[in-house]
C-alpha cells in the first residue's frame, strides 16, 4: 500500500504543513465542568493553580474559554464584545495575564448566527471576528456548529463545509493563523447512516488542526454515567484512526478528572486511552481543587510523551472481545505501544490474547530480547511470548515495548472491522471469510503488508483474494492483483484487480459507493492511506 498524500496542498492545511500544531494541544477548558458559569476569576485561578501544581510544567499550556463569554449584542462597528460583568478587565487583559504565566489563550465561537448558548455567532462576521481575536492575543479558536441550516443551494453537509472552508481561507491569510478546532463532525455523528459523518470527516483535516467528532462528554451536572459517556467517545475515536497525521488530531473531547461519577481506575483509563490515541488532553475540571492523586496521573510524563509523540500515530485495535480491548501503535523512536482496557464489570487476570506477531512485532528474529516499561509505575521487565495483565474493572494497562536495533520489523497488525456494525473480518475453515462478532481470536487478527496483501495470523501463507464478486482466502502469490488492496481515507478497501470495494453483508465485492456503512472499515495503525 504505497503512501499517497490524503489531501492536496493547502496554505493552512495542517497535515501538509503541520508546524502550526505538530502535537495535540494540552490545557484547560471550562465547558464540561462549569458550562456557562464562567468568569475572569475562574481563568486566573486556573492558570495560577496549573503553575503551582505542576500541570503547566507537564505540558498543559493552553487556557481555553468556551461559550457564554460574550455580550448579547455586537458593538456598533460589528465586532464582538465580552461580557463586562464576567470579564471586568477584558479578554485582552486576560490573554496577557495567562501569557505572563506561560500559557496561550483560546476562545470559542460558532459558525451559525448564534452560539449554542444564544450569543452572537460568527456567520457573516468571520473576517471581523478573526481580526478581533488576533488583536486580543488569542491563538486558538474552537468553532462550534449550532444554528447552521441547509439552504436552497447547499445540503446541510455542504453548508458546513462552506462555512468552515471560509474560516479556513481567512486563517490561511493571517500572518499568524489561529489553531483551528472544528466541531462540524459532531453534528453528523450518531445517525443510522454514517455517510454524511464520514463525508465531513474527509474535509476537516484540510481545514484545521483538530476536530471534535462526536457527542459532548458528560458535563459535571449532567444525568447519566460518566464512564459510559467516556466509552461512547472512545468508541467513536476507534473508527477514525485513518484521518490522523502530524498536524491534525481526532478530538474525543475533554478529560473530566474531578467528575464525581468516576472511580479512580476510570479516571486513569480515560487519561491513558486519550494519550494512547495522541488525542488532545484538555482538562475540564476545577483545577485548584484537584487531588494529589489526580495531579499525579495527569502529570504522568511517560504517558504524556506517548500523547505528544512526533509520529502522532493513533492506537488501533489489535484485538477485541467481550471484555478486553488491546490497542497498539508505533512510536517515533521505533518503540511499540501496548494498551489494554478492561471494559468489563469484573476484574480480569489473563494473558493478552495476542502473540508478539499479533502486536505487529516479528517474533522470529534471532537474538531479539524485548523489554516493556509499565507506564503507570515506570518498572521494566524483559518479556517473551505473551504479556500477562491483571486489571480491575474499567482499568487500563499501558506498556512501552522497546525494540532493539535490528529487531524493529513491524507489520501493521490487528483487527479489520466494519465501523458501522463493529463486526470483525474472520478467517474461516478452508478458504472462507466472513464478518462475525469480535471474539479476540487469531482468525480475526490480520497483517497488512506494504505490498497491499492482507493475511490472517491463523492461516499462514493465505491472503485475502477477490474473484469477481466473491472474496476468499487463497495461497499468497507475489504480485497478484486480486490479492492487492488499497485503503482509502474514505475507509474503503479497494481491490486492484476488480476495482470493487469489500462489502459487509453476504461478504463480497461491490461497486465503491460514497462511504456507505457496509464499505467503511477500520484497519491497524501504520497502514498507508491513499
Amino acid at each position: 500500500m504505497a503512501a499517497i498524500s490524503m489531501f492536496p496542498l493547502q496554505a493552512h492545511s495542517s497535515i501538509e504543513l503541520p508546524s502550526l500544531l505538530p502535537t495535540p494541544p494540552m490545557g484547560f477548558n471550562n465547558w464540561s465542568r462549569f458550562m456557562c458559569d464562567l468568569n475572569e476569576t475562574l481563568f486566573t485561578e486556573t492558570a495560577d493553580a496549573m503553575v503551582s501544581n505542576g500541570l503547566l510544567s507537564a505540558g498543559y499550556n493552553r487556557i481555553n474559554i468556551d461559550d457564554c463569554w460574550m455580550a448579547y449584542s455586537r458593538s456598533p462597528d460589528g465586532s464582538l464584545q465580552w461580557n463586562t460583568t464576567k470579564f471586568p478587565h477584558g479578554i485582552p487583559w486576560l490573554a496577557e495575564y495567562v501569557k505572563t504565566r506561560g500559557f496561550h489563550l483560546g476562545i470559542y465561537e460558532d459558525s451559525g448566527n448564534m452560539t449554542c448558548g444564544g450569543y452572537p455567532g460568527s456567520y457573516e462576521h468571520e473576517e471581523t471576528d478573526a481580526q478581533t481575536f488576533a488583536s486580543w492575543g488569542i491563538d486558538y479558536l474552537k468553532l462550534d456548529g449550532c444554528n447552521v441550516y441547509a439552504t436552497d443551494d447547499r445540503t446541510l453537509e455542504e453548508e458546513y463545509k462552506h462555512r468552515y472552508g471560509h474560516w479556513h481561507s481567512i486563517l490561511a491569510n493571517m500572518t499568524h493563523p489561529l489553531i483551528f478546532s472544528e466541531s462540524a463532525p459532531a453534528y453528523f455523528a450518531g445517525t443510522p447512516n454514517n455517510t454524511n459523518w464520514y463525508t465531513v470527516m474527509d474535509w476537516v483535516p484540510i481545514y484545521g488542526e483538530l476536530a471534535r467528532h462526536s457527542t459532548d462528554i458528560l458535563v459535571y451536572s449532567g444525568a447519566g454515567s460518566a464512564w459510559d459517556s467516556i466509552m461512547v467517545n472512545y468508541n467513536y475515536n476507534t473508527l477514525l484512526a485513518r484521518y490522523q497525521q502530524p498536524g491534525y488530531f481526532n478530538d474525543p473531547d475533554f478529560l473530566i478528572p474531578d467528575h464525581p461519577g468516576l472511580t479512580g481506575d476510570e479516571k486513569r483509563s480515560h487519561f491513558a486511552l486519550w494519550a494512547s490515541f495522541s488525542a488532545p488532553l484538555i482538562i475540564s475540571a476545577y483545577i485548584p481543587a484537584l487531588s494529589t492523586e489526580e495531579i499525579v496521573y495527569l502529570s504522568n510524563r511517560a504517558l504524556i510523551a506517548v500523547d505528544q509523540d512526533a509520529l502522532a500515530q493513533q492506537a488501533t485495535l489489535a484485538s477485541r472481545d467481550e471484555t478486553l480491548d488491546v490497542l497498539t501503535r508505533s512510536l517515533a523512536n521505533g518503540d511499540r505501544l501496548l494498551t489494554v482496557l478492561n471494559r468489563g464489570n469484573t476484574s480480569v487476570k489473563a494473558e493478552i490474547p495476542v502473540s508478539w506477531l499479533g502486536l505487529g512485532i516479528d517474533e522470529n528474529t534471532d537474538g531479539c530480547v524485548y523489554s516493556a516499561q509499565d507506564l503507570w509505575d515506570g518498572s521494566f521487565r524483559e518479556i517473551s511470548g505473551r504479556v500477562e495483565v491483571e486489571l480491575d474493572t474499567h482499568a487500563t494497562a499501558v506498556f512501552r515495548i522497546s525494540l532493539p536495533e535490528g529487531c524493529r520489523t513491524v507489520v501493521p497488525t490487528g483487527i479489520v472491522f466494519n465501523t458501522a456494525s463493529g463486526n470483525c473480518l474472520t478467517a474461516g475453515e478452508n478458504s472462507t471469510v466472513a464478518f462475525e462478532t469480535c471474539q479476540g481470536q487469531g482468525s480475526q487478527i490480520w497483517q497488512v503488508e506494504a505490498s497491499g496483501t492482507i493475511s490472517p495470523l491463523s492461516r499462514a501463507g493465505m491472503c485475502l483474494t477477490a474473484g469477481g464478486e466473491s472474496v476468499s482466502l487463497q495461497g499468497c502469490a507475489s504480485g497478484s492483483k486480486d490479492q492487492g488492496w488499497t485503503y482509502a481515507v474514505s475507509g474503503n478497501l479497494k481491490n486492484e484487480a476488480t476495482g470493487g470495494c469489500l462489502t459487509e453483508g453476504v461478504l463480497q465485492m461491490k461497486t465503491c459507493l460514497d462511504e456507505r456503512n457496509e464499505q467503511v472499515f477500520g484497519l491497524p495503525s501504520g497502514v498507508d492511506v491513499s
